[in-house]
């Protein structure tokens, strides 16, 4: 199972919460990502965790003001990147060309989308892992995963039926262990969480708590 903490723009500090990551996964072997603002991509990743960028765009080099650019963001030490998060939507031609970009620079690439219908259409496309996250469950208490266990089944069907080798994470309202391991009996290979440790008073608990039914 793979946990990728999205820090958003929440007021944490992206070093303390990269430490406990690092260290939770080092002792419990669960694979953790953290996700922070661009400008922090380099400082979090001088701490050792897996980092993935929030966003990168589908341009490359030139007259683009405010483009985040995927060679940079693998040059700061990024793995990944998470490409149409809810609070970032992009065209489809753009989600595309966000994916070929990343490749281009040896970024894994997860794209996400509100539903199963929208989880088969970025399978199409390519990328390394997607994930279901419905919006209105963005920031909640209530998991995806417990709300609607039938879109987590639905979203993993539609990707394997356009491409068996994409794999499916579940996002929205994750926060406890107990959500984390009803998305893996549901059939996803990862989740999607923010607020649950960005926002937690001791997010190396937090993290802790996630990965103890693993």
């Amino acid at each position: 199972m793979f946990i990728l903490v999205n820090l958003k723009a929440y007021p944490c500090d992206p070093i303390e919460v990269a430490a406990a990551a690092r260290d939770v996964a080092a002792a419990s072997g669960v694979r953790i990502a953290v996700s922070p603002q661009a400008a922090d991509i380099a400082r979090v990743a001088d701490t050792g965790v897996e980092t993935w960028a929030q966003h990168v765009g589908p341009n490359g080099v030139g007259s683009h003001t405010g483009s985040t650019l995927a060679e940079p963001v693998a040059d700061a030490g990024a793995a990944g990147t998470l490409i149409n998060h809810s609070e970032r939507r992009l065209r489809l031609a753009d989600i595309d060309g966000a994916v070929r970009a990343a490749e281009r620079a040896g970024l894994a690439t997860c794209v996400c989308a509100n539903n199963p219908a929208q989880i088969g259409a970025a399978a199409a496309l390519g990328p390394d892992s997607v994930a279901v996250e419905p919006p209105e469950l963005i920031g909640g208490d209530v998991s995806v995963a417990t709300a609607d266990p039938g879109i987590v089944e639905d979203a993993v069907a539609a990707a394997a039926d356009v491409d068996e080798s994409v794999e499916v994470y579940c996002g929205a309202g994750i926060s406890s262990g107990a959500d984390v391991e009803t998305a893996g009996e549901l059939g996803a290979s990862g989740i999607l969480l923010a607020s649950g440790v960005a926002k937690a008073d001791d997010p190396r608990a937090a993290l802790e708590a996630l990965v103890e039914p693993l």
